[in-house]
């Protein structure tokens, strides 16, 4: 058995990276998949991670870490092993609502802050890509100027990530390589991998199986690493499927002037993701 247990897990991830002991690893590994040397982000603050959900029984709104920087900046991280229908629309939606969020706390529209949503994914997200780090913001389609800055995406997609540890150069590589490989990974190799890179040897030591009790393994253990079988993935679809239907019909009672506590009740949707589809509405044709 090896050493190291799998930063993929949920339990492993939210230990690195979502506790207030290792901040400074999750502080390390911000900057160093957005190259933050000029002005490197210093402290974080985790806020709630549970975004109140579209439907109250799907748990689509749950992010694994959600903080923001000392000047309010917020950013998202997500550990995604299976490609679920609709994850790209999700992360959107996660960054907006997160977006939307400041505003429930007063903050004039001048004052919103910029969200940046990363994930991590154990999957191809981008077929037609062929680098495994990619960088997503908003441009100007004729003059590629970056006018709107408040949304930016970051998606690391760990099978094409194929460097060995000898190749590995830039702290980049080593955190997908840590990502994709720590769990075949053997002490022996630790100095190869890390070299003198302290945090990075910190989120290594998060993982060793020892560091763990039997309770936490056990835990560990039961937590399905957002896997799921093909039942799992099949009831989600249809899930989302109803979501979109309860979206559309929301949107359509808006427009013939129906009451939010009457649209509540008929689709179950929350009274603030209901008024985030009126202002939709102002600009969209109805759907009758």
């Amino acid at each position: 058995m090896l050493g190291f247990l799998s930063p993929k897990n949920d339990l492993a991830f939210k230990r690195i990276f979502g506790t207030e002991k290792n901040k400074d690893i999750l502080i390390h590994f911000l900057n160093d998949i957005f190259a933050r040397t000029d002005n490197p982000i210093e402290t974080v603050t985790f806020l709630k991670s549970a975004q109140e959900p579209t439907i109250a029984a799907q748990r689509a709104s749950i992010v694994d870490i959600l903080c923001q920087d000392a000047i309010g900046e917020r950013f998202i991280v997500e550990m995604q092993v299976v490609h679920r229908a609709g994850f790209i629309k999700r992360a959107q939606y996660y960054a907006a609502k997160a977006y939307i969020d400041q505003r429930e706390k007063g903050t004039e529209f001048r004052d919103l802050k910029s969200v940046t949503f990363l994930a991590i994914t154990d999957f191809v997200l981008f077929p037609e890509k062929e680098k495994y780090l990619s960088h997503h913001v908003t441009l100007d389609s004729e003059t590629h100027e970056h006018n709107l800055k408040d949304f930016s995406f970051c998606f690391l997609e760990l099978p094409k990530f194929k460097k060995t540890k000898e190749q590995l150069k830039t702290l980049t590589e080593k955190w997908a390589y840590f990502f994709k490989h720590a769990e075949q990974t053997t002490q022996a190799e630790l100095s190869c991998i890390v070299g003198s890179d302290t945090i990075i040897q910190r989120a290594y030591d998060e993982l060793a199986r020892f560091a763990w009790s039997q309770e936490e393994l056990r835990n560990y253990d039961s937590v399905d690493m957002k896997q799921g079988s093909e039942e799992d993935i099949r009831i989600q679809a249809k899930m989302d499927g109803q979501k979109e239907e309860k979206i559309a019909v929301a949107k359509n009672m808006l427009v013939l002037g129906f009451s939010i506590c009457n649209i509540e009740t008929i689709t179950g949707l929350s009274e603030a993701d209901i008024n985030v589809l009126r202002f939709e509405c102002m600009t969209e044709e109805p759907q009758i």
